[in-house]
């Protein structure tokens, strides 16, 4: 009751009116009676949990925005909550500035919600999962800023982050989502066919063209053309793309007619786009062309508080796609899902897990059917236990990577102290 009575002192102070119920039968009651903008609830209430109020919240239509609150902050708590339709979750004792900037999002989100109340509803993408981590919630917010305009976006990050889903996440929440969405793999196109690819053809107009064929750009006109792996575009095809997104014209391969496009571009990429520009294999105007606004996406060792509510996730998609029922993971394969790396990002956790799903013989997933370099991550490093100026270096970052930045492991590992491989890291600025 203390911590209530000063959390609601701290917003009248904020200016926010505030009702406070101390049980889940009281909280029902007001939201009965009234209505609200924002609910903070408690994990722990005399009557039940807070997940208990959230479930009776959605059951009952209502879309008011539910924030977390608990002292007892646990990544499993997290999940479930989000899972269950928290807006957000905030851990005891609260920073006000970020109190503060949870409020403004969710109120933001709530008159998001009524203003399209009376619009046709969008399709929504299943496959965006919002983190919890700062990173990931940095990246729905420039997610969310960017969506509504017709800015390009030049997505980039590792393979196997998602960028395809953070640009089908951008294409979901924007004015053109009941229009097109467009995948093109770059790297996929032999360069000789990408200009059919991209802008069409008419029959006849080259060996093969039995047919007239409408390119990609056309086929996603009033939607979204995405073009994954950008880098790998021939210069030539660079200068094509370029002329496009100028003129908003294509012109089918053998046509003598331009054909008028209105799309919205993504492009997405693991290279670095400037460097490739620096060197002269990609195009600086295009390249400032493609990134309006450029969004990175972490790496998942980099937003590790999401990785359960990833791997909740994966799971259920795998007994869906394996007709298989099993509902979760033991304590000893979440810690080893933490303290790995996961070079392969959210792809390789995908595949984890479904090669894990589908070896299970039980209802929790053990670490007996987990891939060895997962398990045993040691095992992996190289065998060259000699040290020279040449190799030294090289020992250390494969040994900081096998364990997953963890320089307790690594020195013991690479048979020196911790104060020896500090000295070492230093030595050669390794970050």
């Amino acid at each position: 009751m203390a911590f209530s009575e000063m959390l609601k002192h701290f917003l009248e102070r904020h200016h926010y009116k505030v009702d406070l119920g101390y049980s889940i039968q009281k909280a029902a009651s007001l939201l009965k009676t009234n209505s609200y903008n924002l609910v903070f609830t408690d994990l722990r209430l005399p009557d039940g949990t807070g997940i208990s109020l959230l479930k009776q919240i959605k059951n009952s239509k209502n879309n008011v925005p539910v924030v977390m609150m608990t002292g007892y902050a646990e990544v499993s708590t997290a999940v479930q909550a989000m899972k269950q339709g928290a807006f957000d979750y905030i851990s005891k004792p609260f920073n006000p500035d970020e109190m503060l900037e949870v409020i403004s999002n969710a109120l933001e989100v709530k008159k998001t919600a009524v203003s399209n109340s009376n619009k046709k509803t969008r399709p929504l993408n299943e496959t965006f999962i919002k983190g919890i981590s700062t990173a990931s919630k940095t990246l729905y917010e420039y997610i969310h800023l960017v969506a509504p305009t017709n800015m390009s976006v030049l997505i980039t990050g590792e393979s196997g982050t998602g960028k395809e889903v953070v640009a089908k996440t951008i294409h979901a929440e924007s004015s053109r989502s009941d229009k097109p969405f467009i995948a093109v793999d770059c790297g996929a196109i032999p360069k000789e066919i990408a200009t059919s690819e991209f802008f069409g053809h008419k029959k006849g107009s080259f060996t093969g063209a039995i047919n007239d064929k409408i390119g990609h750009f056309e086929s996603a006109n009033g939607g979204t053309i995405f073009l994954d792996e950008v880098g790998n575009l021939s210069y030539g095809n660079q200068i094509q793309l370029l002329r496009v997104l100028q003129e908003r014209m294509v012109k089918p391969v053998g046509s003598n007619e331009a054909v008028h496009v209105d799309i919205r571009l993504i492009a997405a990429t693991n290279e670095d786009l400037l460097d490739a520009v620096g060197s002269g294999d990609f195009r600086e105007d295009l390249y400032h062309r493609l990134n309006e606004f450029s969004i990175k996406v972490p790496n998942l060792k980099d937003r590790s508080d999401d990785l359960v509510l990833y791997a909740d996730f994966f799971l259920e998609q795998a007994n869906k796609q394996l007709n298989k029922s099993v509902v979760g993971f033991s304590k000893d394969v979440l810690k080893l899902f933490l303290d790995y790396h996961w070079p392969g990002n959210l792809r390789e956790l995908s595949n984890t897990i479904k090669r894990a799903a589908l070896l299970s013989q039980t209802d929790i997933i053990e670490a007996t059917v987990l891939p060895d370099h997962l398990v045993n991550p040691l095992n992996n490093l190289p065998k060259n236990k000699f040290y020279t100026k040449e190799n030294e270096k090289e020992l250390i970052i494969s040994a900081l990577q096998k364990v997953g930045n963890n320089k307790t492991q690594a020195a013991k590992l690479l048979n020196i102290t911790r104060k020896t491989l500090y000295n070492k890291i230093k030595q050669y600025n390794l970050n």
